[in-house]
């Protein structure tokens, strides 16, 4: 094992702490660890990482579902259409896009290319997001109320988005459950994880039968992020993940930047 290797494994671990920590986030680096330290493709990185992230969050979904945070029906509605375009999106749409997208000159843009300039504003998306986040947590809410047209759309968009980059979405869903549904806020972080989790893992499916899946690489992965996310519901007990919050949305910032920059220099 490298030193790389070992980076990357250090990664995992410190993925799932801030899941534990920030309720969220974490899983947007699971894709450049994969690429940059353990040297993975990008699209065997994004099936990889629907696996870890689906094992994470469902790992913190169970935790929330002792607690009574979870909402079911919720879960059900918006997860469905979402579970659709990520399996679809996975199985067909992936394996049909072109080596490569298009020329200009001396110039080609190729689908691994591609595919992690996608991933890198995506993490621009998604650092905006946490630094400017100041929302109030709303402990109680009013009664759910389901959006039906607007709930499919999104979890349409959420399910492509998904199967695309291979992160969760959790800063996309959560939004949307708590202004199309009415949840407050921590049920919707709860409900959020079991969303992530299903579609995560369906997506996934539609992967193991495009590409070889080398199972003790990505078991073991996949423990050390569920240890890490474990450890970091543990020190949520004494560290307020809303401190850590801004400070991990920059180094996403400057990861999305770092990508951009190597993928356009290389």
């Amino acid at each position: 094992m490298d030193l790389l290797e070992l980076l990357g494994f250090v990664g995992a671990f410190i993925m799932g702490v801030v899941l534990g920590l920030v309720g969220g986030g974490g899983s947007i680096l699971t894709v450049p660890v994969f690429v940059y330290l353990m040297s993975i493709t990008p699209v065997t990185a994004t099936a990889y990482s629907l696996f870890v992230v689906g094992s994470a969050s469902f790992v913190g979904a169970f935790q929330n579902m002792k607690k009574g945070l979870v909402d079911y029906r919720t879960a059900i509605v918006f997860a469905t259409p979402a579970l659709v375009a990520v399996y679809v999106t996975r199985k067909f749409i992936v394996p049909a896009i072109p080596e490569n997208l298009f020329s200009v000159r001396d110039f080609t843009l190729t689908k691994d290319v591609g595919l992690m300039l996608f991933f890198a504003i995506l993490m621009l998306v998604v650092s905006f997001s946490m630094i400017r986040s100041n929302s109030k947590e709303n402990v109680e809410g009013g009664t759910v109320q389901y959006n039906y047209p607007l709930i499919i759309i999104e979890g349409l968009l959420i399910g492509v988005f998904t199967g695309l980059i291979g992160a969760g979405g959790g800063f996309l869903i959560i939004p949307a459950l708590v202004i199309l549904a009415k949840l407050p806020m921590k049920k919707a972080v709860a409900t959020s994880l079991l969303i992530i989790a299903i579609k995560s893992l369906i997506g996934f499916i539609g992967d193991v039968e495009n590409m070889e899946i080398d199972w003790p690489f990505l078991l073991f992965f996949t423990g050390l992020s569920v240890v890490g996310i474990l450890v970091g519901t543990w020190l949520s007990k004494f560290i307020e993940g809303k401190n850590l919050k801004k400070g991990f949305g920059w180094f996403v910032l400057l990861m999305g930047i770092y990508i951009i920059i190597r993928e356009f220099s290389a």
